[in-house]
């Protein structure tokens, strides 16, 4: 993750332990309606990283509280994105100053099933990627990692057919005219970084197992 971050990003990850509810500050607990532990733990590991990344830049013991929206508030002047599957937990942040907007995704790094790649697929999609048995899954990761970076700027609900991405150059377009970033790693983990206003160089779109 590291590797493919542009300049100005911070990524970490966890494996999410039993008891990662308890990492959660209370303020953050109190903003989090789910009752199930397991999505609990994963909230409590996402931020945990996240209160990490940020105490590296000087930000230390500030909540990450869940908007009415769903969507983590940051501190001011930070954008960031958190994301987990049953086993990971993955966080990226940035300062405004760097990066406009922020989304990231993890996936288990297995092929997507066929009726979800029918759901998320659309025409204009391109997905040449050096695995092409994971380009399905890259694929929904990466409309997940954008629809999180361009929401915040737009404040537009959209679905997979208003995303168009293209996995080789790096890029994805939305029907509201947006367009942002994409780098991805594919192990062990599909994790998918979108950004929107990097003021870093072109990076390539993957790196290698």
């Amino acid at each position: 993750m590291a590797a493919i971050a542009p300049r100005g990003v911070r990524t970490g990850c966890r494996v999410i332990g039993d008891a990662d509810e308890a990492l959660l500050l209370p303020e953050e607990a109190r903003s989090i309606p789910a009752r199930q532990p397991a999505m609990r733990r994963a909230s409590g590991a996402a931020r945990w990283i996240a209160h990490r990344l940020l105490a590296d830049i000087g930000i230390k013991d500030v909540a990450i509280p869940r908007a009415p929206s769903g969507a983590p508030v940051w501190p001011a002047g930070i954008i960031g994105s958190l994301a987990h599957d049953d086993d990971m937990a993955v966080a990226a942040v940035a300062q405004i100053a760097d990066i406009s907007s922020l989304g990231i995704d993890v996936e288990p790094a297995l092929p997507l099933p066929d009726d979800i790649f029918a759901l998320v697929a659309i025409a204009a999609d391109r997905m040449d990627t050096a695995d092409q048995s994971l380009a399905g899954r890259i694929l929904f990761a990466a409309k997940e990692a954008v629809y999180k970076a361009v929401y915040p700027l737009d404040r537009q609900v959209l679905g997979y057919e208003d995303i168009s991405v293209d996995l080789r150059a790096g890029r994805a377009t939305t029907t509201t005219g947006r367009s942002a970033s994409l780098v991805y790693c594919i192990a062990p983990r599909v994790v998918v970084l979108a950004f929107v206003g990097s003021s870093a160089p072109p990076y390539s779109p993957t790196i290698s197992r």
